[in-house]
């Protein structure tokens, strides 16, 4: 089969394109045949060597993917040669993938191949951050950093779903617009005017999410409200921030992570509850996954060069129909 190969640490023009052996079909595992690839942001830093797991080299990188069962090995139940599905695992940027049968998840007839391979982690991370990390009430106030990205918007979505006022931010006004139409009720552009001000005249925020780190965090931490909820979900900022935990004690803030891969290690029916109840939200018509480049599979590299320019909202895919 065609695939991405990662020999060293390095950023996508160090991928080596080429024919590989097909993997192994192990027990309690399915063969897929890829259609296409969600691409993510912790993908840019794997292949770069600085994702907090580093996979032994060589390897092929992607996690995210849909396509169709062409083979299901020993053991598995409720999954069967022909199904459309979804799943996770790495080796996804390959023309057949093999994952673990508890990894995948059916598709609904009606979402293409492009936003089952996008839905999976972007959907699943903002769900299990706002309903069981921050315990998202309705109208509560929503302060999503990073909005347009492709887990920030997913926020937004599943925040409207849940009744909560979302604030929306992001560095243009191209971007704020994207997350208006999937329903961002107040849109703050971090370039114009001091983030902690502008969230303060709406009100504060009740819980924030933040795939940002850095300056918007300690921003964030300024106007959140008495018995506010942070949920760190990532840096794309590339700065870690350090909390002062005075600010913690003087309005009762709480600041939790999700680390949502994590969950199928240690508490595997949360997501499964979990995307059994975003596929049900999507078929409503309640989430739109926004895609904002499609990339063909032979020139999967400016998938990685979309997400590390910051010119991407929503989710970048690499097809390969």
């Amino acid at each position: 089969m065609k695939a991405y190969i990662c020999q060293d640490w390095g950023d996508a023009d160090s991928l080596e394109f080429g024919e590989v052996p097909s993997p192994e079909l192990s027990k309690g595992h399915v063969r897929l045949s890829v259609k296409a690839v969600g691409m993510n942001f912790a993908d840019t830093l794997m292949i770069e060597g600085k994702y907090q797991v580093r996979p032994d080299r060589p390897f092929v990188p992607g996690s995210e993917v849909s396509g169709e069962i062409i083979e299901v090995g020993e053991g598995v139940e409720g999954l069967a040669v022909g199904d459309r599905v979804m799943g996770l695992g790495l080796g996804a940027l390959a023309e057949e993938a093999v994952l673990p049968a508890a990894n995948v998840f059916p598709i609904a007839e009606s979402m293409s191949w492009e936003q089952a391979a996008g839905f999976p982690v972007a959907y699943g991370t903002s769900h299990v951050a706002l309903t069981r990390r921050a315990n998202l009430q309705k109208g509560e106030k929503l302060l999503v950093l990073g909005a347009s990205g492709g887990v920030g918007l997913t926020a937004v979505e599943i925040g409207k779903k849940m009744g909560a006022e979302v604030i929306a931010c992001a560095s243009t006004d191209e971007k704020l617009a994207v997350t208006k139409e999937h329903g961002a009720d107040h849109l703050i552009n971090y370039a114009k005017g001091d983030l902690k001000d502008q969230v303060k005249a709406l009100g504060g925020a009740d819980v924030v999410y933040d795939a940002v780190g850095g300056e918007a965090f300690d921003a964030a931490l300024r106007c959140v409200n008495w018995e506010g909820r942070i949920v760190v979900v990532g840096f794309a900022s590339g700065t870690i921030p350090q909390i002062p935990a005075n600010r913690l004690l003087l309005k009762s803030i709480s600041v939790t992570g999700i680390f949502w891969g994590a969950y199928r290690e240690h508490n595997r029916p949360v997501i499964d509850e979990s995307q059994k109840e975003l596929m049900q939200w999507f078929e409503q018509g309640a989430l739109n996954p926004h895609i904002s480049k499609i990339v063909p599979f032979e020139k999967a590299p400016e998938a990685f060069k979309a997400l590390t320019g910051r010119t991407a909202t929503g989710k970048v895919i690499v097809s390969l129909t």
